[in-house]
């Protein structure tokens, strides 16, 4: 497999950073399904690198600061300036505290992450990751799970407005002072990206969960607003937790639950479809993501190299756009909805 040729690129918005159309995405590294050994992990790491992946998603939640710990290992390897590196803000850690067993790692750092969208919060998150990372800059920094999701109806416009006077404020300075190339958010609604775009000036969203093959609530407001500020999308969870990974199989999950039986009916229906053009459905959901004209890049995670040589290989299939067709035929796309006309580039 020739490094070169595998992994394309496109801009990122009104930056000036192009980026991998395949995202490396680090929560695994954080030990939030299995406890990895260290070598393994930055191996992955590594590992997505020399397959020309040149975008690096992680966050202090990870792990409590792990991830990041394990990536900074990995970038020790290459040179700095081939990687884009992601990570966000909204939390650090104490050390002083022991571990919260609520955050959904099993693992990880014996930190406890202490929510924070202030100024100073975020100077300190952005001051943690450094140390932890290895560098001395940053390309973009994401203000972290600003949304009802994470923190419930009743308290997110307090955490709206939070994000606005204290994150967003330093962010804009940190990209100021070029310490970072682009700001944005990272957030599991678009309705609150379309919120923060109307409120500020981003550079890039990454959206989970909310545009994939199953389901594209993005699709009215956040993604064509994107593309007329010129924002540049990255979108995670296009699995939607796993069941267009694993297919409607008995325990198959969708949004971190069991999935319901209509979730159920619908993807064993866009599998039915997918068999009959002989294509894998987790190939048809990753290429599918790629296909809207705002999406820059889709972040996979990974837990060994292998996993990451999978998504590779997934990515370099090829896929009829009869598929796209007969999906659209049996309503399970609308007819409008954008779907890859060619190679992923």
């Amino acid at each position: 497999m020739n490094p070169v040729l595998t992994v394309p690129r496109r801009a990122l918005g009104r930056t000036r950073l192009e980026v991998s159309v395949l995202g490396f995405g680090t929560a695994p590294l954080g030990d939030l399904y299995a406890q990895l050994d260290d070598e393994t992990a930055i191996d992955a790491v590594s590992r997505a690198f020399e397959l020309d992946i040149n975008l690096l998603d992680t966050s202090p939640l990870y792990g409590n600061g792990l991830a990041e710990h394990r990536c900074g290992a990995a970038l020790r390897r290459v040179s700095r300036q081939d990687i884009v590196v992601c990570t966000k803000v909204g939390r650090w850690m104490d050390p002083f505290r022991g571990r919260d067993d609520s955050s959904g790692f099993i693992g990880g750092l014996p930190h406890r992450a202490v929510v924070d969208y202030s100024y100073d919060g975020t100077m300190r998150s952005v001051e943690q990751s450094l140390l932890r990372l290895g560098t001395d800059r940053l390309d973009l920094l994401l203000i972290h799970d600003v949304d009802v999701w994470t923190h419930g109806i009743d308290v997110i416009e307090q955490r709206f407005r939070e994000a606005m006077t204290g994150a967003y404020v330093a962010l804009d300075r940190l990209r100021g002072e070029g310490v970072v190339a682009g700001i944005g958010i990272g957030v599991n609604e678009a309705e609150m990206c379309v919120r923060f775009a109307q409120a500020g000036s981003f550079d890039t969203m990454l959206l989970a969960g909310r545009y994939s093959l199953l389901e594209q609530p993005a699709l009215a407001h956040f993604l064509p607003l994107a593309q007329q500020q010129g924002i540049g999308v990255l979108l995670g969870g296009v699995f939607n937790s796993g069941i267009l990974a694993t297919g409607a199989v008995r325990g198959a999950k969708y949004n971190y639950r069991d999935a319901p039986p209509e979730i159920l009916a619908k993807v064993a229906q866009i599998q039915r479809v997918c068999d009959a053009h002989n294509v894998a459905l987790p190939t048809a959901a990753l290429h599918f993501a790629l296909g809207h004209p705002a999406v820059a890049s889709v972040v996979l995670g990974g837990q060994s190299p292998r996993e990451v040589e999978s998504n590779v290989t997934a990515l370099s299939r090829k896929v009829p756009t009869a598929l796209w067709a007969d999906l659209k035929a049996e309503r399970l796309l609308d007819s409008e909805t954008p779907v890859p006309l060619s190679e992923p580039g």
